[in-house]
């Protein structure tokens, strides 16, 4: 469908940008927001976890995860191995996500308005299989 990942695009940048603007209260990007949700959602975890999560480097979570540790939003935890590095939130952690939770599932809400319950489960069954087409398709490049 021609025209689908512009339109995909011309909603994606405002909303993050949205999302930015909300978090910057906390001193927060929607990409360190990224690593907070995974770990409120999945509990401790190894920076791998969240990199593959994000189809990031571990690079980029290694810097996303020392800006937290600055901010006393997470700390590292003894894992099963030494070398691993394993990360949760810490109760001023705890606290920024319930905030921001709080703000970001109103923002949701606003811009579901008027979007039948259908129209918002198609969209949401569709939008993996195509973000599964993208990464097989990103991963067949490097073979």
């Amino acid at each position: 469908m021609e025209g689908f990942f512009q339109r995909y695009l011309s909603l994606y940048r405002p909303l993050i940008t949205r999302l930015n603007e909300l978090m910057s209260t906390y001193e927060l990007s929607y990409s360190l927001w990224q690593v907070i949700f995974y770990i409120k959602n999945n509990g401790p975890s190894t920076l791998v976890d969240i990199a593959n999560k994000y189809n990031v480097e571990k690079p980029t979570i290694t810097r996303r995860v020392q800006r937290l540790e600055d901010l006393k939003i997470v700390k590292h935890i003894p894992g099963v191995d030494r070398r691993e590095k394993v990360i949760q939130l810490t109760e001023i952690g705890e606290e920024v996500y319930q905030a921001c939770r709080k703000k970001i599932t109103a923002i949701e809400n606003s811009i579901m308005e008027g979007i039948t319950n259908e129209d918002q489960q198609i969209t949401f069954q569709t939008l993996p299989k195509i973000q599964e087409n993208v990464l097989k398709g990103a991963r067949g490049k490097s073979e």
